[in-house]
């Protein structure tokens, strides 16, 4: 049996299943608010069970700040493995060049990772995740004319790049 499994079932399972109770609902309604429909599910398991190894839960003032802190945490370690992906892949693509179109598609990443974050955050949520500018705004918990501010100066960025 594993630390988590005793720890669930020991006398910290108990506070965890009415912390999970309390505010199973509300995590995933403010996930999705947030982050929208995209790994929703997966977000809040593992938000939850990262709770179950927290040390103790009576030391938790504010579990709904606890879990969205969790949780939001998560997300940004998952947006960082992204563009870690992108950057392998650019370092794969350059080690590997051997036509235009991959010396184009390697500058075209190092354009992008170049971008500020709030720009290269709008950038990839719009072109490569597919969201509208709502969905961003909602996202990102910033107005819809906020990410059209952003995603035209990003544009912009990107086209001067490629002007050199």
């Amino acid at each position: 049996m594993s630390d988590q499994s005793r720890r669930m079932e020991g006398e910290g399972g108990a506070e965890l299943s009415i912390l999970y109770r309390e505010n199973e609902r509300w995590l995933a309604r403010s996930l999705k608010r947030r982050f929208g429909d995209q790994d929703i599910e997966d977000l809040a398991q593992e938000t939850w069970l990262r709770l179950a190894s927290a040390v103790s839960f009576s030391d938790i003032r504010h579990p709904k700040a606890f879990l969205l802190r969790i949780a939001t945490n998560l997300a940004s370690t998952r947006r960082r493995r992204r563009e870690l992906a992108l950057r392998a892949e650019a370092g794969a693509a350059v080690r590997d060049c051997i036509d235009a179109e991959q010396t184009d598609r390697v500058m075209l990443i190092q354009i992008v990772l170049g971008l500020p974050e709030s720009l290269r955050d709008v950038f990839l949520l719009s072109r490569i995740d597919g969201l509208t500018n709502a969905q961003i705004a909602d996202r990102l918990g910033i107005s819809p004319k906020t990410v059209e501010w952003r995603m035209t100066r990003a544009l912009a960025h990107c086209a001067a790049q490629l002007r050199r």
